[in-house]
């Protein structure tokens, strides 16, 4: 078995300790008692807390540029446009993309496969093809393949995962073969927290045959680690405004050019299109002609508020934190008896996913709710996950930037407090 992980990945070290009550203040929404507790969020890989920075910039569109895009000439108009373009820049700096028009706006990751699934790949798949994922995915990047194979008599093939919740890189390898059309695997798993080694994963998926296209769901990867998509080579890159402290509703796909080109888009209508006529009508180059209709401009604003504001912290001392946050979850739980941690592979990000013996993950998330606890329990849009391991469901705390280890404390005493109501 081949296991590894990227170098070109790897978080930069540290050249000083974050303190992540240096940031707090900037969340309002963490500032409240739920069940009168002081809150304790940990459910950053659902969504995450907003800075007032990105509610600031939801609020000065409203107040002060709103208006539609591109087709007015009034003032409001031209400066709602842009606000939306000059999101686009900045989502293709934080990406190293080579052009803004390598940017498309989506309403999250999940449109942004299905654009894939229906533009790109829908019309290269015939009967007897195979797209390659991996056992770790989320629904969304799953579904959308199977609709589109479903159609065609085509089959997703998904590579297995061992007991840590680790990708098989050699049999990764293994499921490629000259009927393979595409790979789409997670940049890191929401319901394990595993780290994919994305880059080798892309690099043999191009060394075989032809080359095979591999597209990368970043959604839970964008908010911990910085993202190159020219260093990684990939083919397709998605993440949701909505987990990288961003609105809801706006979320990137970022593609090679050549293969935006020749993409067919997905929805009609205005602003997508150069020339209509009932004889034809003749598309917009990319990224407009994939954003039919008015997009949602003020969730624009508010990512790259967003995207500036984790890009203004030093990065490197952000993930040592929340890896000691991870580590400190994961020994203090794992301590405790009739616990298992589900996923323990060497290289995980921000998430914890645990059964407690005796108590269902729901009753597991509820009582820690009770104790301002947030928890997210489930499937996780997991399911084949849960499968893999024998669980109907795990609880699931994820961590970011803000999460301090008191709060991993408080987290480990409420659990404890669950097993004790159950008298397990």
């Amino acid at each position: 078995m081949s296991v590894a992980t990227d170098s070109a990945q790897a978080t930069p070290q540290a050249t000083a300790v974050f303190d992540p009550e240096t940031v707090r203040a900037d969340f309002p929404g963490l500032h409240q008692e739920v069940n009168g507790q002081p809150l304790v969020y940990l459910d950053n890989a659902a969504t995450t807390q907003k800075p007032r920075a990105v509610i600031d910039a939801v609020e000065r569109f409203y107040t002060h540029d709103c208006s539609n895009i591109h087709r007015g000439v009034h003032t409001l108009a031209e400066r709602a446009t842009a606000t939306y373009e000059g999101a686009r820049a900045t989502v293709a700096r934080f990406l190293g993309a080579g052009d803004d028009a390598e940017v498309v706006f989506t309403r999250g990751t999940t449109e942004s496969i299905n654009l894939v699934a229906r533009s790109f790949l829908r019309p290269r798949l015939a009967a007897g093809d195979e797209v390659v994922v991996s056992w770790m995915e989320h629904h969304a990047n799953i579904v959308p393949w199977q609709i589109v194979c479903e159609e065609v008599g085509a089959t997703l093939r998904p590579v297995a995962i061992d007991d840590r919740g680790v990708l098989d890189l050699d049999a990764f390898e293994a499921a490629l073969s000259e009927r393979t059309r595409m790979v789409a695997v997670g940049h890191i798993s929401n319901a394990l927290g595993t780290v994919n080694p994305v880059r080798q994963i892309v690099e043999r998926a191009h060394a075989y045959g032809a080359g095979v296209p591999v597209l990368i769901d970043g959604a839970q990867a964008a908010p911990h680690r910085p993202i190159d998509v020219t260093a990684l080579g990939c083919d397709f890159y998605a993440f949701s405004g909505h987990k990288v402290f961003g609105p809801s509703g706006i979320g990137v796909l970022w593609g090679r050019p050549e293969h935006l080109a020749e993409m067919p888009p997905m929805l009609g209508g205005g602003d997508m299109i150069r020339i209509v006529r009932f004889e034809g009508t003749t598309y917009a180059d990319p990224p407009n002609r994939f954003e039919a209709g008015t997009p949602n401009i003020e969730g624009s604003a508010g990512l790259a508020a967003a995207l500036d504001y984790l890009t203004a912290l030093d990065r490197a001392a952000v993930a040592v934190h929340e890896h000691a946050l991870v580590d400190h979850a994961s020994d203090a739980l794992g301590a405790l008896p009739g616990v298992r941690l589900i996923g323990t592979a060497p290289e995980r990000e921000a998430i914890v996913s645990f059964t407690v013996e005796g108590i269902h993950p729901h009753d597991v998330g509820t009582i820690l709710d009770g104790r301002g606890v947030a928890v997210r329990a489930g499937h996780h849009c997991a399911q084949p996950v849960m499968q893999r391991f024998g669980v109907p469901a795990t609880a699931r705390a994820s961590f970011a930037l803000y999460n301090t280890h008191a709060e991993v404390e408080a987290l480990v005493a409420a659990v404890r407090h669950a097993q004790e109501m159950f008298g397990v």
